[in-house]
């Protein structure tokens, strides 16, 4: 059996110049973080007393006889990447609900392929998972993501994510004293609508047509630098109102990126000690995060106390396999 453990993310700034439709025209830059959530991962041999070869544990079980068979498009398109026709069985299990922000699909991508090469004997760099999770989800799954999920998902740690013109990237760990970093780690708190959207459908609202989208996108990625900035030197609360006026920008996108529920929620968070704060991911739900004053951490969650409260930390390690016992029933 081998086991992958798979770290999701938190985006703050640069969302929407991650997409190859705008960073292959314009290139690109986010700033993001894992944080110490996961999906794990496990697979093994399946024996050989059922009517079915391959067994896939999700929310769902599904059992098949060929890969092809299968409902997932993420488990289907990295069995077919790989050529894997063994008799398996995958389990999925993850820390938070997919459809939610954290980049859940992704990770999940990362994960899976970590996981089936560790069972074929071979272990790969995080830059290669980062890369095949990308072009499986692009351009064999066909769906409309960005790029900055499996990156983050693949190499972990809070980074400065460059998308260059000519397809390829740069993963650089943010420079900054472990103290400050600790003290932003403090300050951001996350909540759980209860609203899960497939990212894929909010994304399409405004991708499709992301060439028209020139001001917020360009103003969105010129806010990873000033993140940057802020988090080496300035004051840390200026992170907070940043955020704040990233989340006007991306609520410029598309109408789908917020609703009155959400803008209910941010508006009460502001007023019970959130600087700023946004949604995770394209928008439209999941979860939403909020830089907040010292000391004014217990008033937001009395505010939101509707919401499910998801502690967390920031995390620097990427997928990475954490038990293997490979061996042939």
């Amino acid at each position: 059996m081998i086991i992958a453990k798979t770290p999701y993310r938190i985006s703050f700034f640069g969302g929407g110049s991650d997409y190859p439709g705008w960073y292959k025209k314009h290139g690109g830059q986010v700033l993001s973080t894992t944080i110490n959530k996961h999906n794990y991962i496990s697979c093994r041999y399946l024996p050989p007393f059922f009517e079915h070869n391959l067994r896939l544990v999700y929310s769902i079980v599904e059992e098949v006889k060929v890969r092809n068979d299968l409902d997932h498009p993420s488990a289907r398109e990295v069995l077919k990447f790989l050529n894997l026709e063994r008799d398996l069985e995958i389990h999925y299990d993850g820390d938070l609900p997919g459809r939610s922000g954290t980049g859940s699909s992704s990770s999940f991508t990362v994960g899976l392929l970590n996981t089936l090469y560790a069972f074929l004997g071979e272990r790969v760099n995080s830059k290669r998972l980062a890369e095949e999770a990308i072009h499986i989800e692009q351009n064999l799954i066909s769906e409309t993501v960005g790029s900055q999920d499996q990156i983050a998902a693949a190499y972990g740690g809070f980074n400065h994510i460059k998308f260059n013109a000519d397809g390829s990237f740069d993963v650089s760990k943010v420079e900054a004293d472990n103290s400050r970093i600790n003290i932003l780690d403090s300050r951001i708190m996350l909540f759980f609508t209860g609203i899960s959207r497939y990212a894929e459908t909010v994304a399409k609202t405004y991708v499709d047509d992301i060439s028209n989208k020139d001001l917020q996108i360009h103003s969105m990625s010129s806010m990873v630098d000033q993140g940057i900035e802020i988090v080496e030197h300035g004051n840390l609360d200026d992170f907070g109102q940043l955020l704040h006026e990233a989340w006007q920008k991306k609520k410029e996108l598309s109408s789908e990126v917020s609703n009155n529920d959400i803008d209910y929620i941010y508006e009460k968070a502001k007023k019970n000690g959130a600087i700023g704060g946004k949604i995770s991911g394209a928008g439209g739900g999941g979860f939403m995060f909020f830089y907040v004053s010292e000391g004014r951490e217990e008033d937001l969650k009395e505010a939101l106390k509707e919401l499910t409260h998801v502690p967390f930390s920031f995390e620097n390690e990427g997928s990475s396999i954490i038990f293997e016992e490979n061996k042939e029933r």
